[in-house]
């Protein structure tokens, strides 16, 4: 924990980076101090220039492209309770019978969570971590695709990945993503990008799920625009001009319940 406001204001900074927003109640949790606190430090961060304020206090940083790749461990425990319901109002989109795709990704890993009380289902996947976790479940069937494994985020990627899913059929793809505009979703590596849009063209519907901290983002490399996609999952309503894309686009937006 930061000792002192220059400490204090450099580890906001830092969390805006990779976050990309924060909240007035996530700073006074997150930095253990008072909202008049947060909100001197945010009205100090905003003269230079550096963030943005947003409505209820908070703030965004001024930058909407994602710099770096954040690995699975660092992100598996930031908004939990949030990812948890997307993950839930997920699996409630699961019908018996279906065939599902997972993506990799600490949303969907969730999901995948949810998913071991089913019966009756198939999931295909090309993260290892998500093949595991479901390893164990003997009403499930699961097909794990083969490729390199990039240990950042336990995917299986290239072409021994993308001839696997080439002779696949899916019902539902779940696919998380780094990043999500009105150009539409991207990731940060181009590996996963390429398997993801190849597990797209083989899924009947496509569903983006992702967390507010990813909305208006753009990561490094585009995966689908927002009219190839059917549906999304998030826990927070998006910004005016990109819920009217969405809506141009005919995607239906889920919200996860958080009550």
């Amino acid at each position: 924990m930061a000792r002192n406001k220059t400490d204090r204001q450099e580890l906001v900074l830092a969390y805006l980076e990779r976050y990309g927003s924060i909240s007035l109640p996530e700073m006074t949790e997150k930095f253990d101090c008072s909202e008049a606190t947060a909100r001197r430090d945010l009205e100090e961060l905003e003269k230079t220039g550096r963030v943005i304020r947003t409505m209820g206090g908070g703030a965004k940083y001024e930058s909407n492209v994602i710099s770096r790749e954040v690995p699975f461990h660092e992100k598996q425990s930031e908004l939990f309770r949030e990812k948890e319901a997307i993950a839930y109002r997920a699996a409630s989109l699961v019908e018996e019978g279906d065939v599902i795709g997972l993506t990799g990704g600490t949303t969907t890993f969730l999901i995948a969570k949810e998913l071991k009380k089913r019966r009756n289902i198939t999931v295909v996947t090309n993260a290892v971590n998500i093949a595991m976790e479901l390893a164990d479940s003997y009403e499930l069937q699961v097909v794990l695709t083969g490729g390199v494994l990039r240990n950042r985020s336990f995917e299986l990627c290239g072409p021994l990945a993308e001839q696997t899913v080439k002779a696949l059929n899916i019902h539902k793809m779940f696919m998380g993503v780094d990043g999500v505009t009105k150009d539409g979703v991207s990731t940060y590596s181009e590996l996963e990008a390429n398997i993801a849009s190849l597990l797209m063209q083989r899924s009947s519907k496509t569903i983006a799920v992702f967390d507010r901290t990813k909305i208006g983002k753009s990561s490094l490399f585009h995966v689908a625009s927002l009219k190839e996609l059917h549906a999304c999952i998030t826990d927070e309503q998006p910004e005016s001009s990109l819920k009217d894309a969405l809506e141009l686009a005919s995607v239906k937006v889920y919200m996860a319940n958080m009550d």
